[in-house]
């Protein structure tokens, strides 16, 4: 190994830099993810037990070091349980790292075009729709709430589906690929109920909290006013027009082996 200097008695070396920084790359991670949150109350909490069970051994208080004995060694369990919202979300995390997705193939190559189209023709006639888009992983348990459907998307197949009469109108479709895998599914609630001051509906609030827990992409059409949104990553953006959502989406949806990545916040910036 390549000894770089040392500190003392200790070595330190090439791999322990790279060591160190992948430790601290995680913790910041961890960190940012339960920032802000109830867990990170949770967190601070579990290691004050952590230290003032190595104070009560150091002190040799066998009674107080027995019960902290007792909570630090089933932590591991506490921690998936209390964390598991932030566990899921940090694995989301790493799904969407673009590195991953190079080694995932995925067909997308006329998707795009149809749901823009769709979208827009619904706005027109303000009809609501919430369409969520699957990039990499699969939702399945958000597919098994609604009617199995399994066709090739078309345009005439989403206006019918989110026709107001007709019975599947009623909830989300997911398209996975080029196939609208089910309709009359029901998504998760963001904890976002405003944005910039105005309140969100069900069907934003919807939108908003499936593209937080899964690799999606949600579009949006309201029925009150008639305009399209994306809900992508956690950010919501209203007032998208055709091209800008057509453009939005072949961007960040495979087609083919390539990939582009383009920030919601491009969009943002245009728009002020």
């Amino acid at each position: 190994m390549i000894e770089l200097f040392k500190i003392g008695f200790i070595t330190v070396t090439l791999v322990d830099i790279i060591d160190i920084a992948l430790v601290s790359f995680i913790f910041y991670k961890l960190y940012s993810a339960i920032r802000g949150t109830i867990a990170a109350q949770i967190f601070y909490g579990l290691l004050i037990v952590l230290f003032l069970s190595f104070i009560a051994q150091a002190a040799n208080f066998k009674a107080l070091g027995w019960i902290l004995k007792l909570i630090s060694d089933i932590w591991v369990i506490a921690f998936i349980i209390l964390f598991q919202p932030e566990i899921r979300r940090i694995l989301v995390m790493l799904g969407r790292s673009p590195l991953l997705k190079i080694f995932i193939k995925t067909d997308e190559s006329n998707v795009a075009e149809i749901i823009a189209e769709s979208a827009f023709e619904l706005a027109q006639h303000q009809h609501g729709a919430l369409m969520v888009i699957v990039r990499t992983v699969g939702i399945k348990s958000v597919v098994e709430t609604g009617e199995i459907i399994n066709a090739k998307v078309s345009k005439n197949l989403i206006r019918s589906i989110f026709f107001p009469r007709s019975p599947l109108h009623d909830g989300a479709v997911v398209i996975h690929n080029d196939l609208i895998e089910a309709a009359r599914c029901t998504l998760p609630l963001s904890n976002v109920t405003s944005l910039d001051g105005n309140p969100l509906g069900m069907r934003h609030r919807a939108g908003l909290g499936i593209s937080e827990q899964a690799d999606v992409i949600c579009v949006i059409v309201s029925e009150e006013t008639a305009s399209i949104s994306i809900a992508d990553n956690g950010k919501l953006i209203r007032g998208i027009s055709r091209e800008e959502l057509r453009n939005y989406l072949l961007n960040n949806l495979r087609a083919g082996k390539e990939r582009k990545i383009t920030s919601l916040w491009k969009i943002l910036r245009r728009k002020k």
